[in-house]
C-alpha cells in the first residue's frame, strides 16, 4: 500500500488572452487554491501548496480549469514538487525562519 506523506507543489499558471488581464486570471487560479482550504503561500511567481498530492494535483487542475473558464485561451503550467519517500514537507520548515 503506497504511503501518503505531506507534499510541496509549486504551481506557475501562465494564462494567455488577448483581451483580458492576466493578473485577473490568475486571480481566478488562487480563488481556486485559497478556496481548497490547503497551507499555501502566493508569491510573486508561483503558489505553493502543502498536503497530500493527489489532492494537490485535483487543485491544480481545478485551478487551470477556472483560468479557462474566466476567459483564456490558452495557459502555461509549471509545476514543482518536493517529495521525501519516508517524511512530510512542510513549508514552514523551509521558511519560517525569515518570517
Amino acid at each position: 500500500m503506497k504511503q501518503k506523506h505531506i507534499i510541496n507543489l509549486g504551481i506557475q499558471i501562465v494564462p494567455k488572452s488577448k483581451n483580458l488581464d492576466s493578473y485577473a486570471l490568475v486571480d481566478k487560479a488562487i480563488e481556486v487554491i485559497q478556496n481548497s482550504g490547503v497551507n499555501h503561500v502566493v508569491t510573486p511567481f508561483e503558489t505553493v501548496m502543502e498536503g497530500e498530492q493527489e489532492e494537490l494535483m485535483k487543485i491544480a487542475m481545478d485551478a487551470q480549469e477556472a483560468v479557462l473558464a474566466a476567459g483564456a485561451e490558452e495557459v502555461l503550467i509549471y509545476y514543482r514538487m518536493q517529495i521525501r519517500k519516508n517524511k512530510d514537507v512542510y513549508i514552514v520548515d523551509k521558511t519560517g525562519k525569515y518570517q
